[in-house]
């Protein structure tokens, strides 16, 4: 299963596949890892694991649809089976979502529906809830709206602030993404087995 991998930050949650890929726990091909800005250290650490990386600086084009356009053109032209957001801050257009319908996951470090946005942790915590965790869904167009596909509950200490409650979460959130992309795996091989049989052996690429 090739996957393209979209960071904005660190990437910490991609280093967690990069080392499930390498120890041959996850059996993923990550075809290439792209970011929306240059000097991100998530895709330096992909280019010292010898990933193929790339940069579509949204600061380079004048209109949101010409970034959106690009985004879309050079990652297809890595043909991914699934495309996935790690800590990706970019909201993209209509046209990518069409492209990868349930095909495109992004993780959010609370539970889905309650506190979408950029400060999920933060919010969770200004409420005063007890339980929060994390969400990995199909993206859409919204934030944080999508499909949900799994959840993972993380309980809030009396004496958790932002930071330290986000540090918990983020290991939840990439045993999630690690099990999810798992089962995508599996199943994508599945279908491929399945549809082999079915054509005689000649090998059809499965799809989710």
């Amino acid at each position: 299963m090739r996957i393209v991998v979209l960071v904005s930050g660190t990437g910490s949650n991609l280093q967690a596949v990069i080392d499930a890929v390498q120890r041959g726990a996850l059996p993923v091909e990550i075809a290439a890892v792209g970011s929306d800005r240059p000097g991100t250290y998530g895709i330096e650490r992909s280019a010292a694991a010898g990933l193929e990386t790339f940069v579509v600086d949204f600061s380079a084009f004048d209109s949101r649809a010409d970034w959106d356009a690009e985004l879309l053109r050079v990652v297809q032209s890595y043909q991914p089976d699934y495309v996935v957001s790690s800590g990706f801050m970019r909201i993209v257009g209509p046209e990518f979502i069409a492209a990868y319908p349930q095909r495109y996951l992004n993780t959010h470090p609370a539970l889905l529906p309650s506190f979408p946005g950029a400060h999920g942790v933060r919010d969770a915590l200004a409420y005063g809830v007890k339980v929060t965790g994390c969400t990995i869904m199909w993206a859409d167009a919204g934030v944080d709206t999508g499909p949900i596909i799994a959840q993972q509950a993380v309980k809030v200490s009396d004496h958790d602030d932002e930071a330290s409650l986000h540090e918990r979460i983020k290991v939840a959130e990439r045993e999630l993404l690690l099990e999810t992309l798992a089962h995508l795996a599996s199943a994508q091989d599945r279908l491929t087995q399945d549809g082999s049989a079915q054509d005689g052996g000649d090998g059809l690429r499965g799809e989710s």
